[in-house]
């Protein structure tokens, strides 16, 4: 047996069984691809995956053990690579990121700069998606550190642990009637065409529970993946806008001439936690640590070492 093939298991997996995606992904042919896993199935003595005809159909009972080994290898083959490249180069090599659009536009960038400061030498890669996508992208070892609001908690492949909480806004053209009153409340924003995120981004979820609870149908005008947009469509005067608030601080310091007025929204919607993740188990190296303290000087580096080998709860941090 040997690491192509544990690669084209593995990747078969990730691709929902289709082996020409897979060899696609790995750059080679599918029947070579084919090859390679029939031959470890008959090293083995078992098949890893049913079939019917050429196409995989399933995942057998032994082949779901088989899978779980072979996830372990090739995590420890990373950190081996992540270890060597520690030592060998200390100061240089890549950090891959996975994050949302609002992340990656209004948090992350400060915390970037100041890690490039720091480690000159070092290359950032950004990949920006879901939430879900985050989680994926971790796991699958695209990236070593993801940030979002949304869902990533819910992996138990990932270490995920809190940066800091943030409250919803409502985004208002200049002159709409509810900019001047003191208390709005949801039946107030309820009747008002609505301008917010997809379901799957930045606290939808909490925006969606708090029209529920009360009873209310919010009408959704337009939903979007990113704040900027929100707010251009706000300017247009097509609705309310519900965004996040570091989406506004532009708005905030400049109101006069934004055309826009923003009011709190927290006590509407509540409080939503912004995590990071890992993927259990990986091995970090300096400047991964060093960014998560960046991003949140609650993430030091001795509580995340511990959280990866699962001492440590939320409520230390």
């Amino acid at each position: 047996m040997n690491l192509h093939q544990f690669k084209f298991v593995q990747e078969a997996v990730r691709r929902d069984l289709n082996l020409t995606e897979a060899a696609k992904s790995l750059h080679t042919s599918q029947p070579g691809v084919s090859k390679a896993i029939i031959e470890l199935e008959e090293e083995l003595g078992i098949e890893i995956f049913a079939r019917h005809g050429k196409r995989l159909k399933r995942i057998t009972e032994p082949g779901q053990q088989v899978i779980k080994s072979i996830d372990v290898i090739m995590r420890e083959i990373n950190n081996l690579k992540r270890i060597g490249e520690q030592y060998s180069a200390e100061d240089s090599g890549t950090l891959s990121i996975a994050t949302t659009h609002t992340q990656a536009r209004y948090v992350l960038p400060e915390p970037v700069a100041k890690l490039r400061q720091t480690y000159p030498k070092v290359n950032i890669s950004l990949h920006q998606g879901s939430p879900d996508q985050v989680a994926r992208m971790l796991i699958e070892e695209v990236a070593e550190i993801g940030i979002a609001t949304e869902s990533i908690a819910g992996y138990d492949d990932l270490v995920t642990l809190p940066c800091y909480e943030w409250q919803h806004v409502l985004v208002f053209q200049s002159g709409h009637p509810l900019c001047f009153k003191e208390h709005i409340t949801l039946e107030d924003i309820a009747k008002e065409p609505l301008i917010t995120y997809h379901p799957s981004y930045t606290g939808r979820t909490r925006i969606d529970q708090a029209f529920a609870i009360r009873k209310l149908t919010p009408r959704i005008a337009l939903e979007a993946i990113d704040s900027d947009v929100i707010k251009t469509y706000v300017k247009l005067g097509m609705g309310i806008g519900i965004a996040a608030e570091m989406s506004v601080r532009d708005v905030i310091d400049n109101e006069a001439q934004s055309g826009l007025v923003v009011r709190p929204a927290g006590q509407l919607f509540g409080q939503n936690v912004t995590r990071v993740a890992f993927k259990r188990g990986a091995y970090l190296r300096n400047f991964v640590y060093q960014f998560a303290e960046l991003v949140s000087s609650r993430l030091e580096r001795h509580l995340v070492a511990r959280a990866m080998t699962g001492h440590i709860n939320d409520y230390e941090l």
